[in-house]
């Protein structure tokens, strides 16, 4: 009997350990990522920069809910959401609860996806098939039917409300001890909600710093920031990769990126002008799909410097 069912058993063993590591520990288990990006002009102090993404809050998530206030303690310069808050349309409350400490900083946010709508049901297989057929969100996919409307509109309120600058298909300026960093800002690619020409022309003259926010780093939202010669581009959406291949890394990006550069700090160029390009694997995950593995849960610190 242990020569014919031993070997299976064990097996299985191993692949219920690890549904339980994906699905009961690793999302819990909350990192900060620090990153140093050197793209400031000479002469201007460094900027302390927390990114959040991906919340994808669902009522009752009370770790990350502390972690989030945590955070507070960082005191950065200035705070980043990169969007998809919610996976709950009555999440609202708990996200603006989470994130109180952290609006008592100046910040700007976009949104996702998952701000809009509400979570569906979906076969993860699909997303190795659409990478595979090149296809991306509503980018070549029929227009999403059937889905719950999330009250995103109370979302907004509340960080405009806290002073946060809303970043959709728009610029705006934060004064960071009287220097103004210029944010300019897109709506969701992933829904094709994204109108860059809105915001087209790079730069402000009358800006110290400028750079790009987006919740999905699809290539034509960083070719066009990039070509329009910003510096630095922050996104999110990714999950980076969420369910990950240790030594390997992410199978999808659920965009059209590589995988590459799925999560962390790397660099896009277009024609010969190259921008920093930094993806946040966000802190959480779809209400139907709530496992990570090979991939924790994350805000960032990014700490702008001088360049080189």
């Amino acid at each position: 009997m242990r020569a014919r069912y031993g070997v299976p058993l064990r097996i299985a063993a191993v692949g219920a350990a690890g549904l339980v590591y994906a699905a009961g520990i690793e999302p819990r288990s909350f990192r900060l990522r620090r990153v140093t990006v050197p793209v400031l002009p000479s002469g201007m102090r460094p900027l302390r920069i927390l990114q959040i993404s991906d919340i994808h809050m669902v009522s009752g998530q009370r770790k990350k809910q502390r972690w989030l206030r945590s955070l507070a303690g960082l005191r950065p310069d200035f705070v980043l959401n990169t969007g998809d808050n919610l996976s709950d349309p009555e999440g609202i409350p708990e996200v603006l609860d989470a994130l109180g400490p952290l609006m008592e900083f100046p910040g700007a946010y976009v949104f996702g996806s998952n701000d809009y709508y509400g979570p569906k049901l979906r076969n993860p297989a699909r997303y190795l098939l659409e990478k595979a057929q090149g296809r991306h969100g509503l980018n070549g996919n029929p227009p999403a039917v059937g889905v719950i409307h999330n009250p995103w509109e109370e979302l907004r309120d509340g960080f405009d409300t806290a002073g946060w600058l809303n970043l959709t298909n728009t610029r705006g300026t934060l004064k960071i001890d009287g220097m103004p960093v210029e944010l300019t800002g897109l709506d969701d690619p992933h829904i094709k909600r994204d109108r860059y020409a809105r915001v087209a022309g790079g730069p402000s003259e009358s800006a110290d710093f400028s750079m790009g926010v987006v919740h999905a780093p699809y290539l034509r939202s960083l070719d066009a920031f990039t070509a329009d010669g910003y510096p630095l581009v922050l996104a999110g959406h990714t999950h980076g990769g969420q369910l990950c291949i240790p030594f390997y890394g992410a199978l999808v990006t659920n965009c059209d990126l590589d995988t590459d550069r799925v999560k962390g700090l790397s660099t896009h160029t277009v024609d010969e002008r190259t921008a920093y390009l930094h993806v946040s694997a966000g802190c959480g995950a779809g209400r139907y799909t709530p496992v990570r593995f090979a991939c924790p849960p994350e805000a960032s610190l990014l700490t702008l410097v001088e360049r080189n």
